[in-house]
């Protein structure tokens, strides 16, 4: 539940110069809300820095963004232009109130993985962390996002669940219930980085690059259809939905990342695709 109701960004802004005649144009797509992934447009040659530090900008103009769970500062981001122009626009994301989940019955070895399972989830990180890291010249993450399963949504971002009376790290996925077997799709097009059938939290992991530092991880998975490597359309079957990891049924857990930063699956829903969009 939000603290006050958000639109989601459409600006169409732009900055000329009476003398130089250059025009620095900007449309944003995305709620300005924590959790949220921000997709930018403006001209391909154009510089975009986001509170100091440089973006990548693809050359149809492309760039992307996003705002943590947790997020309350104000971000600025400042688009110029070779004839030293520039334009500034401050975001400050919406604050969220986050579900809260109680789970009872939770066995105890679930609850209290020996160190060996640890140190096995330690080395598992590191393998999902090292793919989130790629930052591509794809460009998938701007042509818009389909929900990757069908099925009742039993899981939100950002909410935390109690397991036991024992209070856990924020959920950061979207889940999707549905029998062992249910296909999942790409949501977006892009680049298999990972697949690993058996990773101790998160069962059959399936990472697809979106490009710049946007990626979907798919867990839980029973079985994969595709390969690291492999070049995937939207709307693709890529997998099947399982129990496998910590997992107390089948369902899908999908989640959207910007590098490192975990954002809302939900959010990237209602991004336009600017494929279809004109400048």
């Amino acid at each position: 539940m939000l603290k006050k109701t958000i639109t989601s960004i459409t600006l169409g802004l732009s900055l000329a110069s009476n003398m130089a005649f250059a025009k620095i144009d900007l449309d944003l797509s995305g709620e300005v809300i924590q959790g949220s992934l921000i997709v930018g447009r403006t001209n391909a040659n154009n510089n975009v820095l986001l509170n100091g530090e440089s973006l990548k900008v693809s050359n149809h103009g492309y760039f992307v963004f996003g705002f943590s769970r947790d997020e309350t500062k104000e971000h600025t981001l400042k688009i110029s232009n070779n004839a030293g122009e520039t334009l500034t626009k401050s975001l400050t994301p919406a604050v969220r109130e986050y579900n809260i989940q109680r789970v009872e019955g939770i066995s105890k070895k679930i609850m209290n993985p020996d160190p060996k399972a640890i140190e096995r989830s330690r080395k598992d990180s590191k393998k999902i962390k090292a793919v989130r890291a790629i930052t591509s010249d794809q460009i998938d993450f701007a042509h818009g996002f389909k929900a990757p399963a069908k099925g009742r949504i039993t899981g939100v971002y950002g909410s935390q669940r109690v397991y036991n009376g024992v209070p856990k790290n924020p959920h950061f996925g979207l889940d999707y219930a549905g029998p062992k077997g249910t296909p999942v799709v790409a949501p977006a097009a892009g680049t298999v980085t990972l697949w690993v059938p058996d990773m101790f939290y998160s069962g059959g992991t399936l990472v697809i690059d979106h490009g710049h530092g946007v990626t979907s991880t798919f867990l839980h998975l029973s079985a994969s259809n595709v390969d690291v490597g492999d070049k995937v359309l939207q709307g693709q079957e890529v997998a099947k939905i399982g129990s496998t990891g910590r997992s107390t049924g089948p369902h899908l857990d999908w989640r959207i990342n910007w590098h490192q930063m975990r954002l809302d699956p939900a959010l990237v829903l209602k991004l336009k695709n600017f494929h279809t969009f004109s400048k």
